[in-house]
């Protein structure tokens, strides 16, 4: 693995996700995989699971790992070629991106749509011309259009839970994303992201669920099946993921904050047992009730501790790769 951006960076999403629970089992098995090498850690906005879960993981393989929030810790940076720089910005990407491959032998980069131009945020340009400039190679932390190491940890809480079930023969379980409604727009990077690697994974019957106007890109989507009927969706399903996200076509609006959206034990009446997933942060009773999660079918937290795991997985591949 040279980069983890998307997952068109994984050759094998079932092998990467049991080397991930191999961590799990043994945190430290590989503790010197990453003797003398640093990860650098940069933060374009702010971060709390993403954060300690790289670090946590980096010093599993024995990396150390340095954190630098360029907003609050650096100059501010410039991304578009041949610009006039007489704004705000006070150094080029292509100034700073080779530096820190002299520092760092993998980057770790976060960024985030402005929700403000669709062309801009969906061209990745921040995180593309980090890759083009370092020289070494780059994990996404979030981009403005993808969260990878989210929707990793999501398939490895998926097929952690399908491990503890009885095996039945060609049994696919049944996931459903669902929009919930928020109090303000949020990107689509983690409903982009999960839907890409559900189709990616295919071992799944995979619905999509969300009120008219509030599509995804049919890059991420493919293959899904998709219905503005929640109670529809809901029916047999076997994890309900579930997020908000801002429309795409008429970009990072809010149309709709129905409250009745929101996933509540009655909803889940409809469902095979489902179990529960959010990326976290969550708005209690706003996006999720109490009462899911709190529950016994959420596995929020779960879903969260499994995020070392994802990370850890990936700086392997990267190091192995690098040998």
């Amino acid at each position: 693995m040279k980069n983890f951006i998307s997952v068109h960076d994984v050759s094998n999403i079932n092998a990467l996700v049991e080397k991930a629970l191999e961590y799990k089992a043994n945190p430290f098995k590989d503790k010197t995989l990453g003797a003398n090498k640093r990860i650098g850690c940069l933060f374009l906005n702010p971060s709390m699971r993403t954060r300690l879960s790289t670090q946590i993981a980096a010093q599993n393989l024995g990396m150390e790992a340095i954190i630098f929030n360029v907003g609050s810790e650096g100059w501010a940076l410039e991304f578009e070629e041949e610009a006039i720089m007489s704004g705000n910005t006070v150094e080029h990407v292509k100034d700073a991106a080779p530096i820190m491959g002299k520092y760092f032998d993998v980057l770790a980069i976060r960024t985030f749509p402005s929700l403000k131009n669709r062309e801009d945020d969906y061209s990745e340009l921040y995180i593309k011309q980090f890759i083009k400039y370092a020289g070494i190679p780059v994990v996404s932390l979030e981009s403005a259009t993808l969260h990878p190491l989210q929707s990793l940890t999501d398939v490895i809480t998926i097929t952690e839970c399908e491990n503890h079930k009885p095996q039945t023969t060609n049994h696919k379980p049944k996931i459903v994303l669902t929009w919930a409604p928020h109090v303000k727009p949020l990107p689509q990077c983690v409903a982009n992201s999960f839907s890409q690697w559900i189709n990616a994974w295919g071992e799944a019957d995979f619905v999509i669920t969300h009120p008219e106007e509030y599509e995804l890109a049919e890059q991420f989507t493919k293959g899904a099946t998709i219905t503005h009927n929640q109670d529809e969706a809901l029916k047999d399903a076997d994890y309900l993921y579930v997020k908000n996200w801002s429309t795409f076509n008429d970009y990072g609006k809010i149309y709709c904050n129905d409250p009745e959206w929101m996933l509540t034990q009655k909803k889940l009446k409809l469902t095979n047992n489902a179990k529960v997933m959010h990326c976290l942060p969550v708005r209690r009773n706003v996006e999720l009730s109490d009462e899911i999660l709190d529950s016994a079918g959420s596995i929020v937290t779960q879903e969260a501790s499994n995020r070392v795991w994802a990370a850890q997985a990936v700086l392997s591949e990267i190091l192995n790769a690098k040998r």
